[in-house]
């Protein structure tokens, strides 16, 4: 597996990377076929059609096509880049875009990013950022926020197009696990859907990085869900139960609760609660 530079220059309206070839033709109804190993994607997306709405359209297909974690990204990022020839302008755009879908709500994310909005108190660091489109929306609001990304490529992208959107924010490319910062240096730390791509150990370990981290708060959301969704990377599942046991596990004060799927969240200042 080769990485992924989401920069990277390609001919118009033609972007290949690995065994997935994405091709934009106008007015074409968006389509996807499997041809051996070659994964094909095309599409008549406009400027206005790329950003978080594109995430049930392209999971529809990968469903039907059978895509990876990996292809999954892979059509997420040739999309973008056929549909906006230069590569920067092609994703300021689907930030923007993405940015007003999840700030107006009418992103599938959206109650999430919003509910989690209510919970941080002051300096945040997010763990598992991806595209950083939470670090992003607190940032405008004022926050001072660090995004973290095993990915290196995606922080690069982050750290390339915040400056074009006027949004200034940390990126660090870091392991989840293992944040190389000192004890107590936010008062929040985020990990909104992260722990149902990792197994139950690796996940407790970063709950305790999350916990060393925070002066105050740690927030966590996942997705309930009776089966995993492998095209989004989704390991294993959760529910009500495996929360309170997580939040057990820590010692700390924690509170859970359902929203759009489950949160827990610690308060370092609490005492031992079970909710």
């Amino acid at each position: 597996m080769t990485e992924l530079d989401a920069l990277a220059p390609s001919p118009d309206g033609v972007w290949a990377h690995e065994n997935v070839v994405v091709r934009h033709l106008p007015g074409l109804e968006f389509d996807a076929a499997r041809t051996g190993s070659t994964v094909q994607v095309c599409h008549g997306l406009t400027s206005a059609e790329i950003g978080e709405r594109l995430v049930p359209i392209v999971t529809a297909q990968a469903r039907h096509v059978g895509l990876s974690q990996r292809e999954f990204e892979l059509v997420l990022v040739g999309i973008v880049r056929t549909t906006v020839a230069d590569p920067v302008d092609a994703w300021a755009t689907y930030y923007r875009n993405s940015l007003d879908e999840l700030l107006s709500g009418t992103a599938d994310f959206a109650p999430v990013h919003e509910r989690a909005e209510k919970l941080v108190v002051g300096s945040v660091l997010d763990m598992g950022s991806c595209f950083g489109f939470f670090p992003l929306r607190l940032a405008m609001k004022g926050h001072s926020v660090t995004a973290t990304d095993l990915s290196a490529g995606t922080m690069r992208l982050l750290a390339t197009v915040a400056p074009h959107l006027g949004i200034t924010l940390d990126t660090m490319v870091c392991d989840a696990a293992d944040v190389p910062v000192a004890d107590g240096s936010v008062d929040t730390v985020t990990a909104l859907h992260l722990l149902e791509h990792v197994d139950a150990e690796t996940g407790s370990r970063i709950v305790k990085e999350a916990l060393r981290i925070a002066r105050t708060r740690v927030v966590v959301a996942v997705p309930f869900e009776t089966e995993t969704t492998a095209c989004h990377g989704h390991i294993r599942t959760f529910d009500q139960a495996a929360l309170v046991e997580l939040g057990r596990s820590t010692g700390s004060g924690f509170e859970t609760s359902e929203h759009h799927g489950g949160w827990l969240v610690l308060d370092k200042a609490s005492a031992p609660q079970f909710a």
